[in-house]
């Protein structure tokens, strides 16, 4: 039998940190037994799903490059499929219909398996869907341990069983409690709009891999990872990714995050008017001779030599860097005068001061 797993969010909006770690287990299992992942979303109950939240999953899915196989199979397009499933834990008689129509399994506190719409409850649908796509394994938070007994009588009711799970460790805040958003850095989106470049992202989710116990978020790997994966970026991805020319890689290379890179582009492409240091014409003037000597473009080692130059005459690099960028800190200087070309350059070191 051909390996089927399935990875079933509820559409409420971006990736929680936990379910993205689910989402990408089940793709790795997938491809280690050649086998398919099946994208499902658990939509029955409408009063949890939120306008655009399927959207934010699958642009969250594709930006972490967890593919799937099939689907997404909707849940709300099923019921039928649950119906005659509930029908079948009737005829059985393992479940009874209560007086306002709803219908229960016997036997486990009253389950109920649709309620007396006719909709179908997550613990039916769940099951039912599992055994309707072939799903060989489930893997799931461990939070999910306490429904396998449940799950486990509602497959046999309608006549089938269980397929093989596996629950993984949950992702904690600080605090040990589960990481939501008072935590920050809680779902995918906000490590996005933090800065954090999806391969570091992905590269952390494989790490985990499938904890057997539950873990705390790890930010501070998280950021290595993320200055690793700045540092792998081609010179037009990562000027891409900062709404930069390729010029400018040099400067942005340096960058813990994006968000970080695409300040560096800021002062490489606009810098702020700032007021120099009364003393900075030496400096300025010295560069200005050295830098108009030299070619349009530096290499990064003359780049390096002429700031060198700089410290052995004792030049302020700080007004230097002011005057450039129009900010006290920011990227490696040798790599800003890499970045800028030379009449630029010598533009911003002459400007009145």
């Amino acid at each position: 039998m051909s390996v089927r797993v399935r990875f079933a969010p509820s559409p409420t909006g971006s990736l929680h940190v936990g379910n993205a770690l689910t989402a990408v287990a089940n793709r790795t299992f997938a491809d280690a037994h050649a086998g398919t992942l099946v994208l499902r979303i658990d939509d029955t109950d409408a009063s949890r799903s939120v306008a655009g939240g399927e959207e934010a999953i699958l642009d969250d899915l594709a930006w972490l490059v967890v593919a799937f196989d099939e689907g997404p199979v909707r849940q709300s397009g099923r019921g039928p499929l649950y119906a005659e499933a509930a029908e079948r834990a009737l005829t059985s008689g393992v479940a009874a219909r209560d007086a306002d129509g709803a219908i229960r399994l016997s036997g486990t506190a009253g389950t109920t398996l649709l309620r007396a719409d006719g909709s179908a409850t997550y613990q039916l649908a769940s099951v039912v869907d599992d055994l309707d796509l072939r799903i060989t394994h489930v893997l799931r938070g461990s939070d999910h341990r306490p429904n396998v007994e449940i799950q486990q009588a509602i497959a046999r009711a309608v006549g089938g069983e269980l397929p093989d799970v596996i629950h993984h460790g949950l992702v904690l805040g600080p605090d040990g409690k589960k990481l939501s958003k008072r935590h920050g850095h809680s779902s995918i989106s906000e490590l996005r709009d933090a800065g954090f470049p999806a391969a570091a992202v992905r590269a952390y989710l494989d790490e985990l891999d499938l904890p057997a116990h539950d873990v705390h978020l790890d930010l501070p790997r998280l950021r290595r990872l993320a200055v690793d994966a700045i540092a792998a970026m081609g010179d037009e991805e990562l000027a891409a990714a900062a709404g930069a020319s390729v010029e400018a890689a040099p400067v942005l290379r340096g960058a813990r995050t994006l968000v970080e890179a695409r300040a560096y582009a800021g002062l490489v492409l606009a810098p702020q008017p700032v007021e120099l240091p009364s003393d900075s014409a030496l400096t300025l003037d010295r560069f200005v001779e050295l830098r108009a000597a030299a070619a349009e473009r530096l290499a990064a080692e003359e780049a390096r030599a002429l700031v060198r130059e700089l410290k052995a005459v004792g030049g302020d690099l700080r007004a230097l860097r002011l005057a450039l960028t129009g900010a006290p800190t920011g990227p490696e200087l040798a790599a800003l005068l890499v970045a800028l070309p030379r009449a630029e350059a010598l533009a911003r070191a002459t400007r009145p001061r």
